[in-house]
């Protein structure tokens, strides 16, 4: 786990110094600080271990909840979404924090309840720990972090004991749905969820970004331009490119092997992740540790995804690699809390 944290935390650095080359030692030097800070959270966190935030899941949840209140009145703006809080030189995302902190809630809600018995309790309050953060993250507007409690919840519920029917009924009224939450959707998300199914709907507007990826990634071929030759990405055609494309300028760069080299990366967590999920008998740190992994599978897919073109442009980093502290240190966190488990486990055995 440490091996592919540090791994990801090197390309990182290289990739956000080549996508802001014009900015030299401005993002790269704050990204290493953030690196800092993640490590000392994850071996801080490790040391303390699961239980202890799970005790107290309840109080941070009700934080993360306030934080998310407070970008209403004090948030600051930035293309027109308003989530980011301003701390002096730095710069949170609550929502990062809320992901985490109402996994850690609905853990120990739903954990709580014997699933042999009637089931409409658990599910009614766990829908409740999700919607409230739901709904004030998707009217900042955040549809991308938003969906990302989705997978989160029904992983949870799943190894929980859920009954399948109670899941079929859940799946199926989400798409009869599916009509109405359209209605609610912001201009800008229904043209990208347009221009997702036919790019070339508005080449130089909504499907820009996505097409400008598109041919950076494919640009690149089997073994990329080379480090800091990247045209699409170094003349800024790809915009955001050090933060949610970052992933274009890996493929433009390093190609087909430099992105599947990145991708192994994930992978190797991955493993790591359902190893330690797949070991442990405490079904309360089962289904975190498969919570963790779902939210982190979610967030990479979608990111990679989006690069390609196989998903809707969302606004979702990749973790570990994209510019951003809230979310360095918190999936940090989240790791730090699976290791835990692992290691309480071999304590114990």
């Amino acid at each position: 786990m440490l091996f592919a944290i540090l791994g990801l935390s090197v390309l990182s650095v290289l990739f956000i110094f080549s996508s802001s080359y014009d900015k030299p030692g401005y993002f790269e030097l704050k990204q290493c600080v953030w690196i800092a800070a993640g490590l000392v959270v994850y071996f801080m966190a490790a040391s303390m271990g699961y239980r202890t935030f799970l005790s107290v899941s309840y109080l941070l949840y009700a934080v993360s909840i306030l934080l998310l209140i407070a970008v209403i009145f004090i948030g600051q703006k930035v293309y027109g979404a308003q989530r980011w809080i301003m701390l002096g030189p730095f710069v949170i995302q609550p929502s990062e924090f809320a992901k985490m902190f109402t996994l850690l809630a609905l853990v120990k809600y739903v954990g709580g309840f014997d699933c042999r018995g009637s089931q409409w309790r658990a599910i009614a309050g766990a829908l409740g720990i999700v919607l409230v953060p739901f709904i004030i993250i998707l009217k900042q507007p955040d549809l991308g972090s938003s969906l990302l409690f989705i997978p989160m919840l029904l992983t949870v519920l799943f190894l929980w004991g859920i009954r399948i029917r109670y899941l079929v009924f859940t799946f199926v009224s989400a798409l009869l749905t599916m009509p109405i939450a359209w209605n609610f959707l912001k201009d800008y998300q229904k043209k990208r969820l347009l221009v997702f199914i036919d790019p070339n709907l508005d080449p130089l507007g909504a499907g820009y970004t996505a097409l400008q990826s598109k041919i950076a990634v494919g640009s690149g071929g089997l073994l990329g331009k080379g480090y800091l030759m990247g045209t699409q990405t170094q003349l800024n055609f790809v915009p955001e490119h050090h933060t949610d494309f970052i992933f274009s300028v890996v493929g433009e760069e390093w190609g087909f092997i430099g992105s599947l080299a990145v991708i192994c990366l994930y992978v190797l967590l991955f493993v790591v992740l359902f190893r330690i999920s797949d070991l442990t008998t405490d079904i309360k740190a089962k289904m975190l540790v498969s919570g963790i992994a779902a939210l982190f599978f979610s967030q990479v897919f979608i990111n990679i995804g989006m690069t390609f073109g196989w998903m809707p442009i969302t606004g979702l980093t990749l973790p570990f690699m994209s510019y951003g502290g809230s979310s360095y240190v918190l999936m940090s966190f989240a790791l730090a809390l699976a290791l835990s488990v692992h290691r309480e486990r071999s304590i114990f055995n």
